[in-house]
């Protein structure tokens, strides 16, 4: 059976029906690497260095939460958050396609900086995504609200914020920009697993 071939439409698709087809990769993305995490032993504290075990396993594995990390998962849906966003600072396709480069960018091991790869989990999505949003909207739209007014739509600190843009920023390695051919690239390729699903 052959792949049928699709197309998305940055500039007509209905930012709606984006979050729709967002939602359901992020949600799979989660889900997945949160049945990760809890599937990986933890016999020993990797912030315990009293023990050559604990030193070795900090080191071979690096902690995976970062100031992303929320202390318990948001009580609101991944969807939910993303139509709050939309409607108190809207934004375009672009914004949204954005994103997943950014994710899939931070996914991947840095050897330049030697950071390790970043794993989306219901702990740290939200947060991820309302700053790669409000960078994103930074760069492609025409109109972008201040940092205050994205972090009173995520329910975050204002400072909060801005310490998780420059994070965010720095696990891009500041390279911010995405071109439409990565745009229709990553456009498409969401189109299809929404198709596929």
């Amino acid at each position: 059976m052959s792949t049928p071939s699709v197309s998305f439409d940055i500039a007509k698709h209905p930012a709606k029906d984006t979050i729709k087809l967002l939602t359901s990769l992020l949600e799979k993305v989660t889900m997945a690497n949160d049945r990760a995490h809890s599937a990986t032993p933890n016999t020993t504290d990797p912030t315990d260095h009293s023990t050559r075990q604990g030193r070795a396993r900090s080191i071979s594995h690096p902690s995976p939460y970062t100031c992303f990390h929320a202390r318990s998962i948001p009580s609101i849906t991944i969807h939910a958050y993303l139509i709050r966003i939309l409607k108190y600072c809207p934004c375009a396709n672009e914004c949204f396609l954005a994103l997943l480069v950014y994710f899939d960018r931070m996914s991947k091991p840095n050897h330049l900086t030697n950071s390790p790869s970043l794993r989306l989990d219901s702990y740290n999505v939200h947060r991820l995504v309302i700053t790669g949003i409000m960078i994103s909207s930074k760069l492609f739209s025409d109109v972008f609200f201040t940092n205050s007014r994205y972090a009173k739509v995520g329910g975050l600190p204002v400072s909060e914020l801005n310490t998780l843009e420059l994070e965010f920023l720095q696990l891009n390695n500041y390279g911010m920009f995405v071109t439409i051919e990565e745009l229709q690239y990553y456009g498409d390729q969401l189109l299809l697993h929404w198709v596929r699903e």
